[in-house]
């Protein structure tokens, strides 16, 4: 899912409000953080965020970016999601699904159109209130597909 200007102008002031609203500054470094997330197209992880936000500010620290990340999925702007290796972040609240490629990490983004809203199990109907619910699909990806596929033909020559 690309995200559009008015989106990622959206997000940035919903994420600038979170943090205020937490009591944090809205120092250049978070401003920063704020930007790159928000502008994101993928699921990027921590060190990610970090690295590409210290091209711009040598001064800004790892504890700014997770503080930041923690404050956002703490209060449902953003998503974390459990990845191999380290965690990533959804930067898109709407309501979507996900595919996880369980060798390299890969993430894509999949509609409600898609696979449609699931439907809540018959034995949670006592709940008194479902907030969110996400679909987590994991399996290996194209690429990884074809490589592995690759890597066997060759084996038996």
């Amino acid at each position: 899912m690309e995200a559009i200007p008015e989106a990622i102008h959206e997000r940035e002031q919903a994420f600038a409000d979170a943090l205020r609203a937490d009591g944090l500054r809205m120092t250049h470094q978070r401003l920063e953080v704020i930007r790159e997330l928000a502008s994101a197209t993928h699921h990027p992880d921590a060190d990610e965020l970090f690295r590409a936000v210290r091209e711009r500010v040598p001064t800004i620290s790892r504890d700014t970016v997770y503080r930041t990340l923690t404050t956002l999925a703490a209060r449902g702007l953003i998503e974390r999601i459990a990845a191999p290796g380290a965690a990533r972040f959804d930067p898109d609240a709407s309501t979507h699904h996900h595919f996880l490629c369980t060798r390299c990490g890969t993430i894509l983004d999949l509609g409600t159109d898609d696979l449609g809203d699931p439907e809540v199990p018959p034995h949670l109907s006592g709940v008194r209130k479902i907030t969110s619910v996400r679909l987590e699909i994991k399996g290996v990806c194209e690429e990884c597909a074809a490589r592995e596929e690759g890597r066997v033909g060759d084996a038996g020559r």
